[in-house]
């Protein structure tokens, strides 16, 4: 168990709200609406272990992502927080309410569910492996490998921002590839059953993404009995960058 400090950018004034990205994010792809959230709120962007500019380790599962984040709010003085977590942060978020629900005053849960999700990002995982930075050493000879198992622009430019010079022409990734490949099954992993957070919770869901669906209704009922489901239009599963001004309307009203 690490007893490092995740790596946050900390901005504002008033009630702590804690940012979580999802897989191969980082805290960075929250900037712009952190910003704004910064307004009304003490924001807090975090990067998750072995992402962004947070500690790597071998082990990666919610129980220790549930930990840091735990180890986190205890290092700040941090009384009683709100909770916004997207994909993989979603999954962190759920495990830590239903945990320490008396450190959390309300939850934001974006386009995820508490089931089990099958392993689907092998491609990903292929492509960023297939990756020598003696041989891909510029931004534009990674994205032309990668774009032999990625295809997808935007999936591209989303993994480039973890592209980084370590030192004058040498490239690296930010996160942990090797603990993320290894433990890649445990991003999809179920809250356990019987689990329940009865605060307030709010579920955003992109209205073109099939992470929530109506299967996954009652589920999302069982865990969070005081939960309602928003769905972002025109959407899919990256709906805070693509429908950022709904989102934002969608958190503000259910936080104020």
């Amino acid at each position: 168990m690490s007893k490092e400090i995740l790596h946050a950018t900390v901005k504002g004034e008033g009630f702590p709200l804690l940012i979580l990205h999802g897989y191969f994010g980082m805290s960075d792809n929250w900037k712009t609406l952190g910003n704004k959230f910064s307004e009304d709120f003490e924001v807090h962007l975090i990067d998750q272990r072995n992402h962004g500019r947070s500690f790597h380790e071998d082990e990666f599962n919610y129980e220790v992502l549930v930990e840091d984040l735990h180890r986190y709010i205890l290092h700040h003085n941090l009384q009683e927080v709100y909770l916004l977590g997207h994909s993989m942060g979603g999954k962190t978020v759920m495990q830590f309410a239903v945990n320490y629900p008396d450190l959390v005053k309300k939850l934001i849960v974006v386009d995820i569910s508490p089931r089990q999700y099958q392993p689907h990002h092998n491609a990903i995982l292929a492509g960023l492996n297939s990756i020598d930075f003696k041989v891909e050493n510029s931004r534009s000879k990674v994205d032309k490998k990668l774009a032999n198992l990625v295809p997808d622009l935007g999936v591209r430019q989303f993994l480039l921002k973890n592209v980084y010079w370590v030192e004058k022409g040498k490239l690296a990734f930010r996160f942990n590839l090797e603990s993320l490949t290894i433990n890649n099954p445990e991003v999809g992993a179920a809250l356990p059953l019987f689990t329940v957070f009865d605060k307030e919770t709010l579920f955003l869901k992109g209205e073109k993404s099939n992470y929530i669906t109506e299967d996954e209704e009652a589920i999302i009922e069982a865990h969070f009995p005081s939960s309602k489901i928003a769905t972002i239009k025109n959407s899919g599963h990256w709906l805070h960058a693509e429908n950022p001004k709904q989102f934002y309307s969608e958190v503000c009203a259910f936080l104020n």
